[in-house]
């Protein structure tokens, strides 16, 4: 059941991704903005870097292939992280597709169009928070939420001694 719930969260974040960010690009021309509030505005603009744009300079052609690998062993890493929880862990697994749906739906940019499509940009007194997008929230949220069920979980030995339940 695990690796079910992973993958249809991890399927769900994917395609709100790739359909947000194809709205954006339809009715958004590149580098332009539209304001929606006095704080924020929808924009089209591309990311071939990280978070924050980390890396983002066109005359760098690896930081594709290495995001594309990052993002290949997050995934990996995470079904192995839910290889060793509990079955009951439902919030992990949920925060865990999160993180990987949101890895796959930038990695699908990548592969598309060298970049990352972002479209959300909230900003205050001139002040602008780099652009991010669906992908972008579900792997901040996916991480937030691990965190928080890992620092909420008790430790190994006294959850055995107490619920009876063993790791797999």
């Amino acid at each position: 059941m695990r690796y079910v719930l992973i993958c249809v969260v991890m399927a769900v974040v994917i395609v709100l991704d790739q359909v947000t960010k194809w709205l954006a690009d339809s009715a958004i021309d590149p580098h332009q903005y539209v304001p929606v509030t006095g704080f924020f505005n929808l924009v089209n603009v591309r990311n071939r870097g990280a978070a924050f744009g980390f890396l983002n300079d066109p005359s760098i052609t690896w930081q594709i292939w290495f995001f594309c690998a990052a993002a290949a062993l997050a995934v990996i890493v995470i079904f192995w992280v839910a290889r060793g929880a509990r079955e009951k862990d439902r919030p992990l697994f949920a925060a865990l597709g999160c993180i990987a749906g949101g890895a796959v739906g930038n990695v699908i940019d990548r592969a598309r169009l060298g970049a990352v499509v972002d479209f959300l940009d909230f900003h205050y007194a001139g002040w602008h928070w780099p652009a991010f997008n669906v992908a972008d929230i579900a792997i901040c949220v996916g991480a937030a939420l691990t965190a928080l069920v890992v620092l909420r979980m008790p430790p190994p030995g006294k959850a055995e001694k107490n619920s009876g339940e063993k790791r797999p």
